[in-house]
């Protein structure tokens, strides 16, 4: 979960701003050296938990501050 919990500390401490595009998927995978399966996952997860959310065709971009986990 390292990519899954480095985006969203990112998120949390604003390096990545709300409603702002996430790095893409090709990107973490050069970044991360994982294979684009363990991306996705880690993308899925963070969606799941309310840090991103998807737009089809256009990208997956860090969620409002009232969307995020607790903590």
């Amino acid at each position: 979960m390292k990519v899954a919990n480095e985006i969203a500390a990112q998120i949390r401490a604003g390096t990545i701003k709300p409603r702002r595009p996430v790095p893409s998927e090709t990107r973490l995978v050069q970044q991360y050296g994982v294979a684009r399966e363990t991306v996705r996952h880690a993308m899925a997860y963070l969606r799941e938990q309310g840090w991103i959310y998807t737009v089809p065709q256009r990208g997956s971009y860090a969620g409002p501050p009232e969307g995020w986990p607790p903590g």
